[in-house]
């Protein structure tokens, strides 16, 4: 059910950093994962598992000559391969899996699957990270349910007008036909609505970027899905009648949800969200603002989808009903599904769907 032979992002670097010389542990589409700073600075990335006795080398430290285990010192270095051992010959100790590393955006980008595979130019690139027209705010949520029910979620923001009626819902929404498109394997669905009220997240930003709060907008939506699960999100309103998405700067506020989904296991994920946004990058207080609210508004969905699970996994037999709105989600489990077909050996049974994803063929 995971995509492996992609890039994942793992962490943050300000994430390790606070940790010190101490290494991160963390699960990747079910790879247990030692994270640490290599002798030359540059993060590295192994299999969590002492070959000695089997300790997880995230609960040891950093050392010169990669990360020492906290049980009985042996070291190991960043290619997997056991280098040293107090007072012990332990060159010919069998390595750990080594995991290809990239370091971009404030990311710690991992590649979880064959390593004979991995391919840098795969990496998706983000122009507003390095654009200082822009700035970002983010943080991260350790969510216990499948990681599709996250792209679902974000696919269809229908939900936004009662799950979210305090900040970012409005009966608009729901009253709005939404509309999906793929162009390859990107899965796009947009929304867009004119002469509304801005409900008080946009008022609030409409504020902050020196707009009457109360005037009327016009606001959109539009998601985008790329494999392997990351989600741009371009949301925003403009004064009404001066051109919505398209308005000049100075008559918008304009952000991208950034949403990057990475699966721990077969039922939770590392969710890292975030939002860019194109005015005022300079304002500190404004990114920590819009963070905080961002932040509670991500909780509200944390907590459905985690009630979701539960149920799901209670109720095992029962298949989910579909309607026009989840065809974002039912486009992009169908790109998911192509590629880990792509994944299997030939000889592999061939790839079987759960009974969400069986249900959702037919929408």
């Amino acid at each position: 059910m995971f995509i492996k032979n992609t890039w994942y992002v793992a962490c943050t670097l300000d994430e390790l950093a606070a940790l010190g010389d101490k290494p991160l542990g963390r699960t990747i589409c079910n790879e247990k994962m030692a994270i640490f700073k290599g002798p030359d600075g540059q993060v590295a990335a192994v299999e969590d598992f002492c070959p000695h006795r089997g300790a997880p080398l995230s609960l040891g430290q950093s050392c010169k000559n990669g990360v020492r285990c906290g049980y009985h010192g042996l070291e190991m270095g960043v290619d997997g391969k056991t280098v040293h051992m107090p007072g012990q010959r332990v060159r010919g100790f069998p390595a750990v899996k080594a995991f290809a590393v990239v370091e971009r955006y404030g990311f710690v980008w991992v590649w979880p699957g064959d390593q004979a595979q991995v391919d840098v130019a795969q990496m998706p690139v983000f122009k507003f990270f390095d654009d200082p027209a822009w700035a970002y705010g983010g943080g991260l949520y350790h969510v216990q349910a499948d990681y599709r029910l996250m792209i679902d979620n974000l696919m269809d923001l229908t939900h936004e007008t009662y799950v979210h009626a305090t900040s970012i819902g409005q009966p608009e929404i729901d009253e709005t036909p939404c509309e999906t498109k793929i162009d390859g394997d990107k899965v796009i669905t947009q929304r867009f609505m004119d002469g509304i009220q801005a409900p008080p997240f946009w008022q609030m930003a409409m504020s902050a970027n020196g707009l009457d709060p109360q005037a009327p907008v016009d606001r959109w939506q539009i998601c985008r899905f790329t494999p392997p699960s990351h989600i741009m999100i371009d949301v925003g309103v403009a004064l009404a009648g001066h051109g919505g998405f398209d308005a000049p700067a100075d008559k918008k506020a304009y952000s991208v949800v950034v949403d990057f989904i990475t699966p721990e296991t077969e039922t939770s994920h590392w969710y890292h969200w975030g939002m860019a946004r194109n005015f005022k990058p300079g304002d500190a207080a404004l990114t920590d603002s819009i963070r905080q609210g961002q932040g509670g508004i991500f909780s509200e969905d944390m907590e459905m989808l985690q009630l979701q699970q539960a149920n799901m996994l209670r109720y095992p037999e029962r298949k989910l009903l579909m309607l026009n709105i989840d065809a974002g989600g039912v486009q992009s489990r169908r790109v998911i599904d192509r590629y880990l077909a792509k994944e299997q050996t030939p000889n592999a049974q061939a790839h079987s769907a759960d009974p969400q994803t069986e249900a959702k063929a037919t929408a």
